[in-house]
């Protein structure tokens, strides 16, 4: 019972479980037709049961419907009519139609019947009941005579027993007893698998899980189900496996392909598989990249180095290198698995450029480098005044100096008086700055200055500065100095307007470049104080002691663009001089190059579009797309950004494509990507090989199938008036071919059918003519039995004239029985004896549900010996005879089901 409950919670393999199980209704003894006075015990059987729980049972008949409770789940009847039940938490069963007969001769058949079963079809009659011969009618027509067993066994039930079934008796005075009408038909014990992937198009480096699909029927819990799984030709795993997954834990990009499965019964032997499913492994571009945590380091704190991988298949392992400018080396500080690198107390000596480097198995990527500048807070600033002195006066020339010995560049000075703000510098190059301003009375007070890099303001200490008023002597000093003043001012050169130069290394300014800003003025006597600005925001300032131009360095970023000036002081007034500006180019990134299709697979005719994109990089931008290294064709983007070429595919299409992205600064590839084009199938040629011009019953024929294009690989199909013979993969693209040993059975036509997963394409229809066997084919042998059979024929004849002529002669009318008579046979259906070497052919199944549908009525008659002519041939005489008419149901399937096709008769009998 536990293993009955377990492959009914997983026989819907394919996910889709109802919320509510349904209840299955099964038979002991298995038949459904049994004689009045009998028992049958029907089992109820669910998921959920639970044996202390009772089950509803539902008994309908002619006059009504009885309703009734059991406390377990059997339940034992003696009465015909419908039978369903239901136990709590499921849904109701289907219709179980049960006849108890009153009549001398019945036909006892399973409830269900499966493809591949074994199965017993019973002709059993009463016990007081004597029958001299009972006949099997199967369609009308003799299926089998007992003589002394009434058990008719099929071994491997197929379509090809689908049929209406009956049993006819003959008495000791010759009168005739017949059965209740059984209909088969053969069910599927499981549909064709259907194969699905947790993703079609996975990600390189990822995993899959394939499922096998398919659902088990209720009415077979004991039978279990195993799976295979393939890739093309290759299969996967160990082999067979009880469980419908298998699980990919890391796909690649050559595991692409189609995918398929089988799923088989282990009792019966019943095998069949899945249509293929196309998984395209997708290449992601890798990308690596390098984040400092927290993104301004101070010294004295932890660093740690993220390294961010995406689009690396692994299991992969981190290496950590930082590079030195002077010697230009690099050097590898660690590798793990571990995507972080920790500098646990950060000194000012780190600072540099960093980078990691993510590898697997196959190849090793790098990232971008990122610079570390350790931020050193700035020391106490101190303030002096300058020139130093005891004594200040009212208009002496003074400057406060602010100072900070120790902190990282650029550093912000704020000059206060009495706590007020009376000037704002910023420094890139100098730790020292300078407030310089004439002396009044109003200047005494506390002065003091701010030094801040961005890591906290420091204070200098508090300076008292007194002006005091002139004396006499002060004063005639003052006009002493002021006379010398005049003197050297009438002497001195004011500066020209500057001229400011920008020196690159090339004639272009890139990224990473060391640019220097040159500010001189022709004229101007010296010294000259220079100052630089980007934006109108201070670079930094240079004295020239000598009256020569100064200079400024910048490591060039991408935010450096823009306009720069600079101004020239020598006291004599401010010049400034014309705006310059400065484009910073970026070099290209490795360029990233996608294929866009209309759906997965590539397929000749399609358009298919590459684009290829540089994430960075200065426009314009060329690139250029290749395939196989050679060159396809070029687009320009001279805004930046992508471009695209578009490929109407043919089969020369196949191979790999790269682009290439140029501005200029250096060409840069990405990765190689594979387009795999598959043509379509063309119309397959059915070619029928004989050994003769024309084919003789026990000659072996060949049907080749074969098209002429196509991707493989290809399924083909082989048709015999539209019925299944079998199916067989090409992986090479060559035709298939069918063997057939004939029999008269296989006249006909023949057709084909081939498919790559595009749409099937079907071949031209091809007929096939078979003769009898030939004198000198049959020999002997042949000779011997022809003879004994016309020997038997001659006197069947002479008594059948004799039986006739009887009736005849005493006014009556000649009768037949339609089911003895050989003429009346269907020439499709096969012969049940003396069947030599069949060839199995492939059947082709439909899911039917014989528990409910049309009900079909069977008469059982008992006739006189006298009558039993006449009344077989005329209908009114029925009404007159001696007969017990006896109805019973037959399960048919449901009208909306669709009708299964039959095998033709050359199909073997089980």
């Amino acid at each position: 019972m536990l293993l009955w409950v377990s492959l009914l919670v997983l026989a819907p393999v394919s996910g889709q479980f109802a919320t509510e199980p349904k209840s299955v209704i099964f038979l002991h003894p298995p038949w459904t037709t049994v004689f009045q006075g009998e028992n049958v015990t029907l089992t109820c059987k669910t998921i959920h049961f639970d044996a202390s729980e009772k089950i509803k049972w539902y008994h309908q008949y002619l006059l009504g419907e009885i309703q009734s409770e059991t406390s377990g789940n059997t339940h034992e009847v003696h009465e015909s009519g419908d039978y369903r039940c239901q136990a709590q938490d499921s849904l109701l069963s289907n219709r179980v139609s049960l006849l108890f007969s009153p009549a001398n001769l019945i036909l006892q058949a399973p409830l269900d019947v499966f493809e591949k079963e074994s199965v017993i079809l019973r002709c059993r009659a009463k016990a007081n009941t004597v029958l001299n011969t009972i006949k099997l009618y199967k369609n009308g027509k003799v299926l089998e005579v007992f003589e002394k067993s009434s058990d008719f066994h099929i071994h491997q039930a197929s379509l090809k027993d689908n049929g209406k079934y009956h049993c006819v008796g003959v008495k000791e005075d010759d009168r005739l007893v017949f059965s209740n009408s059984v209909k088969i038909e053969v069910q599927e014990l499981f549909p064709s698998p259907v194969l699905r992937a947790s993703s079609t198009q996975p990600t390189e480096g990822g995993a899959v899980t394939l499922t096998c699909e398919t659902q088990l029927s209720p009415q077979r819990p004991d039978v279990q189900l195993q799976f295979h799984f393939f890739r093309d030709r290759q299969s996967l795993g160990s082999g067979w496996r009880s469980s419908p997954e298998f699980w990919i834990p890391t796909i690649w990009r050559e595991d692409s392909g189609s995918y398929w499965c089988q799923a088989q019964s282990m009792t019966p032997s019943v095998q069949k598989q899945s249509q293929r499913l196309h998984i395209q492994v997708k290449n992601v571009v890798p990308d690596v990249r390098i984040y400092p945590r927290p993104k301004l380091v101070f010294e004295g704190q932890e660093l740690v180095l993220i390294c961010s991988v995406n689009g690396v298949p692994g299991p992969i392992t981190i290496s950590w290198y930082r590079k030195f400018k002077k010697p230009r080396t690099e050097r590898k500080l660690h590798t793990s698995s571990k995507t972080e690198f920790k500098i646990p107390v950060v000194k000012n000596s780190h600072d540099g450029e960093y980078y990691c480097v993510a590898s697997n198995s196959r190849s090793s990527f790098r990232s971008d480098p990122v610079t570390i500048n350790v931020k050193v807070p700035v020391s106490q600033p101190v303030l002096t005044l300058n020139p130093p002195g005891t004594r200040t006066l009212v208009g002496d020339e003074v400057s406060f100096d602010c100072e900070a010995q120790r902190g990282s560049l650029p550093i912000w000075y704020q000059f206060f008086r009495e706590g007020v703000l009376l000037m704002k510098i910023e420094t890139t190059l100098w730790r020292t700055t300078s407030y310089r301003f004439s002396l009044t009375a109003e200047h005494s007070g506390n002065y003091y200055c701010t030094a801040d890099n961005g890591l906290g303001p420091q204070s200098s200490e508090t300076l008292r500065l007194s002006v005091t008023a002139l004396t006499a002597l002060d004063f005639w000093r003052k006009w002493e100095k002021i006379l010398v003043s005049t003197n050297s001012f009438l002497l001195s050169v004011p500066v020209s307007r500057p001229v400011l130069t920008l020196r690159a290394p090339g004639a272009q300014a890139v990224v990473g470049d060391v640019m220097e800003l040159h500010c001189e003025a022709w004229r101007g006597s010296a010294p000259i104080l220079y100052q630089f600005y980007h934006e109108d925001v201070s670079l930094g300032s240079s004295s020239s002691p000598s009256g020569r131009g100064a200079s400024f360095n910048l490591l060039l970023t991408a935010e450096h663009s823009g306009n720069y000036f600079c101004e020239a002081n020598n006291g004599q007034g401010a010049q400034r001089s014309n705006t310059v500006s400065l484009s910073v180019r970026v070099p290209v990134s490795h360029p990233v190059l996608t294929l866009r299709a209309s759906r997965a697979q590539a397929v000749v005719g399609d358009m298919v579009e590459l684009h290829c994109e540089a994430q960075r990089g200065s426009p314009p931008i060329l690139y250029q797309f290749y395939h196989e290294d050679v060159a396809v064709g070029s687009s320009s983007a001279p805004l930046g950004g992508g471009a695209s070429f578009n490929l109407s595919l043919t089969t020369k299409h196949s191979g790999n494509y790269s682009c290439k992205a140029d501005n200029g600064l250096g060409v840069q590839h990405s990765e190689v990507m594979l387009l795999s084009v598959i043509v379509p199938v063309s119309h397959p040629i059915l070619t029928l090989r004989t050994p003769r011009a024309q084919a003789v019953v026990g000659d072996v024929v060949e049907l080749h199938c074969e098209a002429q294009r196509g991707s493989p690989p290809i399924l083909y199909r082989f048709y015999h008036k539209n019925v299944t013979l079998e199916s067989s993969i090409s992986h090479s693209g060559q035709g298939v071919s069918l063997n057939l040993s004939l029999t008269a059975n296989h006249s006909g036509t023949y057709s084909c059918e081939a498919d790559n997963g595009l749409g099937p394409q079907c071949s031209e229809a091809v007929t096939l003519s078979i003769t009898g066997l030939t004198g000198s084919r049959s020999g002997p042998v042949a000779t011997g039995v022809t003879g004994g059979l016309l020997s038997v024929m001659g006197l069947a004849a002479v008594a059948l004239l004799f039986y006739c002529w009887l009736p005849r002669k005493a006014g009556g009318k000649p009768t037949f029985d339609s089911s003895r008579n050989p003429s009346a046979s269907d020439s499709q259906e096969p012969t049940y004896y003396n069947v030599p070497s069949w060839i199995e052919l492939q059947p082709v199944y439909s899911n039917v549900n014989p528990n409910g549908g049309d009900v079909v009525y069977s008469e059982v008659r008992s006739v006189k010996a006298e009558n039993k002519q006449a009344a077989a041939s005329d209908p009114e005489l029925l009404k007159n005879m001696d007969s017990c008419v006896i109805y019973s149901q037959v399960k048919g399937a449901y009208a909306a089901a669709p009708k299964p096709q039959l095998l033709a008769a050359s199909t073997p009998h089980r």
